[in-house]
């Protein structure tokens, strides 16, 4: 059901979250502080599964919490994004990785290390 919404002059055109999870399927990327390595997912609520991350509720991914969104890419087809996440998790899918987020990796790096003086 598309909703509609008037904000400083312009109506907003927009579906739910709730009715956008069963349209898109999502493959995710997730960077944590602590590992610095990638994890790749798979989810149809992109919101609530990061939620889920920080939440640590995902046994997986508990120890190395607060995790990043890296990066996401929205699929309209379940096995297209299954096939992509079970291709990012391949030794030559983390080197495409690294190599095409190579800049953001760098821009949180340098982040991390930074001082911050009060």
């Amino acid at each position: 059901m598309l909703m509609f919404k008037k904000i400083e002059g312009h109506i907003l055109i927009y579906m739910p979250s709730s009715e956008l999870s069963g349209v898109f399927c999502y493959v995710y990327i997730l960077y944590p502080d602590k590992s610095k390595q990638f994890y790749v997912g798979f989810t149809h609520d992109l919101q609530r599964r990061y939620a889920e991350h920080n939440a640590g509720l995902s046994f997986a991914t508990k120890p190395y919490k607060p995790w990043s969104m890296l990066y996401f890419e929205a699929h309209t087809s379940k096995e297209d994004a299954l096939r992509r996440e079970k291709y990012l998790k391949t030794s030559q899918g983390k080197q495409a990785l690294r190599r095409m987020l190579c800049v953001r990796l760098t821009e949180m790096q340098n982040l991390n290390h930074q001082k911050v003086y009060y």
